[in-house]
């Protein structure tokens, strides 16, 4: 099966819905799981281990009723450009991407649900929605784990909880998570004492791709760090809490930035737009930072009658994967920063000029 006709289209992508989506871009619970009587992944030094894992452990996720028709396939299969498709999308890490033998994923096709076998614990089964959903996420998730439990055995500690490749995800080894589009607070210069703010919560803020990433297009990702000693329910409702809050801030730096400063906002919006709507050659860090003010110009209607979706969508397509996989011959990183620029000024003239006045 062809993973990129498998996928749903990006417009189909960012065209699903969900509460508070201007600002919360979508929400995850991520749930790590290892077998009894097999070696974890980075202590599987054969590869005959880990294949002997994977082969027991991806029949039963397969014929869950949730992964019906759901795309299937062994990392050593998929090539490199569909690898780091899943990760543009946000399905696999970019630690799952590096695998090959003895490791697969498992994927429905409305991309709600994703399984990668072998990442750094045997399982790592991830629900994912639209908007503020993380409540839905985990009542979702915790039905495909409950039904998994009855066909493996999980290594499990009556002292410790669930046993993990990471000390970090003892316990629930659940990763609670919402990625939120947060400019305002970035142009009130409030955004260092927010992540502060958070991380006092025990609460983890980290870039677009997770640990270790930047903050591309002013996108954070709030999650979790504590899995010991708390229930899971109690974990899904205080991330809920911090998010809604983190919501009200953005909502009331962009207010009362427009109130008292509105040439700081107009002016990042109109630059970023007239860039877009001209440059010829735009790398994807600047790109998606630009889209950043214009998603925000769409937000509080200076770029009038647009949905935010079409600059969701262009927040995937200029991605180097998905670029990539508009041509059959094999681009260079100049080649890309040609066609990305292209695409951006063709889609621009779609989108009307910034209201500034």
């Amino acid at each position: 099966m062809n993973l990129a006709d498998f996928l749903l289209p990006p417009s189909a992508s960012v065209n699903r819905q969900g509460p508070d989506d201007r600002i919360v871009l979508s929400s995850r619970v991520r749930l790590a799981r290892n077998i009894l009587g097999h070696s974890f992944p980075g202590w599987a030094k054969k590869k005959e281990q880990r294949i002997e894992t994977m082969n027991a452990i991806r029949p039963e996720v397969e014929s869950l009723t949730p992964f019906k028709g759901a795309f299937s396939e062994s990392m050593d299969r998929l090539n490199p450009n569909d690898k780091t498709l899943l990760v543009e999308r946000h399905l696999i890490s970019r630690e799952h991407a590096a695998r090959k033998d003895g490791s697969a994923v498992v994927l429905r096709q409305d991309e709600s649900l994703c399984v990668m076998i072998n990442e750094e614990d045997h399982l790592r089964m991830q629900s994912l929605r639209p908007g503020l959903q993380v409540k839905e996420c985990w009542k979702e998730i915790d039905k495909i784990d409950s039904q998994l439990e009855k066909k493996l055995e999980y290594a499990y500690s009556p002292q410790f909880g669930y046993l993990t490749a990471c000390p970090t995800n003892l316990g629930t080894a659940i990763r609670v998570s919402a990625m939120l589009h947060l400019p305002g607070l970035q142009l009130a210069d409030l955004i260092g004492q927010t992540i502060n703010s958070v991380t006092k919560l025990n609460l983890a803020v980290r870039g677009l791709y997770g640990e270790g990433t930047d903050a591309l297009g002013h996108i954070y990702q709030v999650s979790n760090q504590m899995t010991l000693g708390e229930q899971e329910p109690e974990i899904v409702e205080r991330l809920t809490k911090v998010v809604r809050q983190l919501i009200e801030n953005e909502e009331n730096a962009r207010e009362k930035l427009l109130e008292e400063k509105p040439k700081i906002i107009f002016n990042q919006i109109g630059r970023a737009y007239g860039i877009l709507a001209n440059a010829h050659i735009i790398a994807s860090k600047e790109a998606m930072n630009l889209l950043s003010f214009v998603r925000l110009g769409v937000e509080l209607e200076i770029i009038p009658d647009v949905e935010c979706s079409a600059i969701d969508e262009l927040f995937i397509v200029t991605q180097p994967a998905h670029l990539q996989n508009c041509v059959s011959n094999k681009l260079t990183a100049e080649e890309r920063d040609l066609l990305r620029a292209d695409m951006l000024r063709e889609k621009l003239k779609k989108i009307p000029h910034p209201d500034t006045k």
